[in-house]
């Protein structure tokens, strides 16, 4: 059996996370890839749009590094390190799944019906990812950084902010899947 084709249990990811937040805490930095976004956005020039892009970009040049490393580490991970794309489903899920037409549900990673290259041509479909893409960034800038640097660096910093955004996540995940999701399929 090779380690590195099974997924690994929680409690090694989360002994890997542990050590790399005390780095973070150690150099007094703090986790989270909304802000690789607006660096990014002010390497390209937005700094001379919107004064939120005005800032020293060169003291988070180090957090492009973990976009990097983020980048490289999902491609070889799914490229060298995984039997397949499929994301284990629940039966049942699959089934509501496949009903509103997601027809690779349990066999593929990203349903085809949403991310595939016919998607972008489909309005509904090009509708939905436009319009999800602004409300993420939206409630990101919103929230004061998105899933992984509240989950991750503020909860593991005990900032009460970052509790209530957790939850706000969840709790519009929860309304997403179950309540929106159903009516826009």
């Amino acid at each position: 059996m090779n380690i590195f084709m099974e997924p690994w249990p929680w409690y090694i990811s989360g002994i890997l996370i542990t050590g790399v937040m005390a780095l973070l805490l150690w150099g007094n930095k703090s986790f989270g890839v909304s802000g690789n976004f607006r660096t990014l956005c002010t390497l390209c020039g937005a700094n001379k749009k919107a004064s939120f892009f005005k800032f020293d970009w060169r003291a988070q040049r180090w957090n492009l590094w973990v976009m990097v490393g983020t980048i490289l580490g999902g491609f070889i991970g799914a490229n060298f390190l995984s039997n397949d794309s499929a994301v284990s489903i629940n039966e049942s899920s699959v089934e509501k799944l496949q009903q509103i037409g997601a027809t690779d549900a349990g066999k593929a990673y990203l349903p085809e019906f949403l991310f595939g290259t016919e998607a972008l041509t489909e309005p509904k479909s090009l509708a939905l990812l436009i319009i999800g893409g602004f409300l993420v960034g939206f409630g990101a800038r919103y929230a004061g950084g998105c899933t992984s640097g509240h989950a991750i660096s503020g909860l593991s910093n005990l900032q009460l902010p970052s509790l209530l955004a957790v939850m706000g996540f969840f709790i519009g995940g929860l309304v997403m899947v179950h309540l929106i999701f159903p009516i826009l399929f």
